[in-house]
């Protein structure tokens, strides 16, 4: 992955990735463009360069740059000392004390790697995507049968014991647990606590289905047991996208029944805000930080965010004035899917119809008109990183969306934190640039406001990023209910107004009547010593997030990890029943 951004990045590259040449990455790279004949004839133990560039003397250098970024890797390899295992067996050998496992291998894999590792007695964090709905609820029994917990599948961030897992932000410690089924949902909310002062205890990621009516909330309600019992969790935060109405139910159910002052932000439900004794309903993930902060301060919690856009950004109306009558557009560009939904759903409550990939309502002829995208879903990142490491796709839309007439506000969001991009604000300013040129030229003037998502602890740093940002022209907003407003208001209208087509529909929260099958889920028995001493971990998959486990102090074996067989489903079956 850090080869193909790289490779992408050299003067005259338009496309390139660098993969094993398995029979899926084959299909994906065909998709995508990138596959010659001759990259059809290889195998699942040939690495293949893809490469789309604008001359042909740009691949030769492109390949030899290749060339030198693979002997340097291979020579750091043989430094580094002993070989890397290669499986999840020979890890524990070296790490026999280890207790959870982090996986991120490709998903018609990951379902056999986490059987494996409960099995073997150890939690896991499941990056991995498109892992089935079935194969999804058999792990989960089995991870209850074994005392285990499973964040995942598509879990993408995760903080335990202060520890970030995944794509994470730099969070201190402290009295607030948090459990999401969404990634970028819970590295916001974290990050505005933080700007309040406050840490977090424990932070469970869940993964995105786990809400599901077939799921039924499983692994948040066994997090959310273990934050009850935890004395050092004084407030309890539950984050989705808009859950299963049975599932919100039994989850608003089981935590009025926990004692703990306890904080819902589920998505596209509540458009007003309302208290039930210890039960606290927010309508955006800055409103849920804010409600959460206040309780833990004991003050009374806000009915919403009141931050005076005026006061904060005195610029507005002059920015507005340079706008043409046309310009009444808002295009939201971002890579983190929940964000995008957010957006999505405020957004609709102001403004009416907006299209969006997340529910299938645009298309590739959707021109005029607002829209919102995640372009970190499947149809962007088939083939190539996701938007939060490689800007570049992002990059493109931005400098085409500029260019349309009726385009008034391009809204952003800036993922800091481990995992991202190491320099994200300055990769967005350097497309602000190219954008707001290819505009001017046209003598149109277009607003870029960016929602930025990160601490002052973060590797990037975030007083740096935002400053990159207003220096290139870019409005910077504090969170992503924030850069929402300030876009509403330049396009005169306002996001607290009206509720037109919803994103999801509106979740029933009265709580069901338990039916026969109906039990409350107990705390898994091993949890509490993970939670004690800390992660101690196997990395199969994504390197990164074996070396920013190192770089924060945690003990971490990573695997070395191939596809069983060369990537032959069929033999990798047969000796795994002969096992």
């Amino acid at each position: 992955m850090k080869l193909s951004v790289a490779l992408e990045a050299l003067s005259g590259v338009s496309h390139a990735a660098v993969m094993m040449g398995t029979q899926p990455n084959k299909s994906i790279l065909r998709d995508a463009g990138l596959l010659t004949s001759e990259g059809e004839q290889a195998d699942a133990n040939d690495l293949l360069i893809c490469l789309q560039a604008n001359a042909p003397e740009v691949i030769e250098h492109v390949m030899q740059e290749a060339n030198k970024r693979l002997v340097h890797l291979r020579l750091d390899a043989k430094d580094g000392g002993e070989m890397a295992p290669r499986t999840l067996e020979t890890a524990l050998e070296r790490m026999p004390t280890a207790n959870l496992a982090c996986i991120s291998v490709p998903g018609r894999y990951a379902g056999n790697e986490t059987r494996k590792a409960l099995q073997k007695g150890l939690h896991v964090f499941l990056f991995s995507d498109h892992v089935d709905l079935e194969t999804e609820v058999e792990l989960k029994q089995l991870a209850t049968k074994q005392g285990l917990l499973l964040m995942g599948p598509e879990c993408g961030t995760a903080i335990l014991n202060g520890i970030p897992l995944g794509f994470a932000n730099q969070i201190p410690r402290g009295p607030v647990g948090l459990v999401s089924a969404s990634g970028t949902g819970l590295q916001q909310v974290t990050c505005i606590l933080a700007q309040q002062g406050i840490g977090v205890s424990q932070a469970f990621g869940v993964g995105g289905r786990d809400l599901h009516s077939r799921i039924n909330g499983h692994s948040m309600r066994v997090a959310l047991q273990a934050l009850a019992a935890d004395g050092d969790t004084r407030v309890i935060m539950l984050i989705s996208k808009a859950p299963h109405a049975q599932v919100a139910g039994r989850l608003v159910q089981e935590a009025a029944g926990i004692g703990k002052p306890c904080v819902l932000a589920f998505l596209g439900g509540e458009s007003r805000f309302n208290s039930e004794g210890t039960i606290h309903y927010a309508t955006t993930l800055e409103h849920a930080a804010l409600v959460a902060g206040a309780l833990v301060r004991d003050e009374p919690v806000p009915t919403y965010p009141q931050d005076g856009l005026q006061k904060r950004h005195p610029s507005i109306e002059a920015v507005r004035a340079k706008l043409q009558p046309q310009q009444r557009t808002i295009q939201g560009l971002y890579c983190g899917g929940t964000l995008a939904y957010e957006a999505l759903w405020i957004l609709r409550r102001s403004l009416g119809k907006v299209a969006s990939n997340l529910d299938g309502t645009f298309n590739a002829n959707t021109e005029a008109g607002h829209v919102v995208l995640d372009l970190g879903a499947e149809e962007f990142t088939s083939g190539r990183p996701h938007p939060m490491i490689d800007p570049q796709l992002r990059h493109h839309r931005i400098v085409d969306v500029a260019c349309r007439a009726e385009v008034a506000v391009v809204l952003c969001d800036v993922m800091l934190g481990w995992g991202a991009h190491p320099d994200p604000g300055s990769a967005l300013a350097a497309a602000w640039r190219e954008a707001k040129a290819a505009a001017l030229a046209e003598g149109r003037h277009v607003v870029c406001i960016a929602a930025v998502c990160g601490t002052q602890e973060d590797p990037q740093g975030y007083n740096r990023q935002c400053r990159v940002l207003g220096e290139n022209g870019i409005i910077v907003a504090e969170n992503n209910a924030q850069a929402i407003r300030l876009a509403t208001a330049l396009v005169g209208a306002r996001s607290e107004a009206g509720s037109a087509e919803p994103v999801a529909e509106r979740i029933k929260l009265k709580p069901p009547a338990p039916g026969p099958d109906y039990r409350m889920l107990e705390v898994p028995a091993h949890l509490p010593a993970l939670l004690a001493s800390g992660p101690r971990v196997i990395n199969l998959g994504l390197e990164m997030f074996a070396a920013q486990l190192t770089a924060c102090g945690v003990p971490v074996v990573h695997t070395d990890w191939r596809p069983p067989a060369g990537g032959d489903t069929r033999l990798a079956n047969l000796l795994e029943r002969l096992k």
